[in-house]
């Protein structure tokens, strides 16, 4: 089913593009949820005009973006943690435990912004991604120490 973003959808666009999505999807969770409308000739008329409130949203998103990408870029995060002898942690550093730590700086996080391919298992010091925003993809330093 062809349909109009109404509001940015992470894994599906930005606001006002048209895309195509599973006919369940849009008929049981972007509809209903008021994230999308129907893409017919009346509702495409009605989003351009309403591409410039879209495009400053998009331009205000981007700045608020990068302003928090400023302050994430070469943050320190250390997270202490228990381990063998051969310097193997005992559990395993998540996305979860990094949001924590972030957190405890005062900074906010959501965990699916943090990404991390695999939980950490050994002591190190790693770069990890940020994604604040589509291409805006700051790194933060994870230290992981013995506890």
């Amino acid at each position: 089913m062809k349909i109009i973003l109404k509001e940015t959808i992470e894994s599906l666009g930005i606001i006002g593009s048209e895309i195509t999505v599973a006919d369940g999807y849009a008929r049981n969770y972007l509809l209903p949820q008021n994230k999308a409308v129907r893409a017919t000739p009346q509702n495409r008329k009605m989003m351009e005009q309403e591409r410039a409130k879209f495009e400053i949203q998009i331009a205000k998103e981007k700045g608020l973006a990068e302003e928090m990408a400023k302050r994430l870029e070469g943050v320190v995060c250390k997270i202490s943690a228990k381990v063998s002898e051969e310097d193997r942690l005992y559990g395993s550093v998540s996305t979860r435990n990094i949001a924590d730590a972030l957190a405890s700086q005062d900074i906010e996080v959501e965990k699916n912004m943090i990404l991390l391919n695999e939980p950490i298992k050994n002591i190190g010091t790693y770069k990890i991604p940020i994604r604040v925003y589509r291409d805006v993809e700051p790194e933060i330093i994870v230290e992981v120490m013995p506890e």
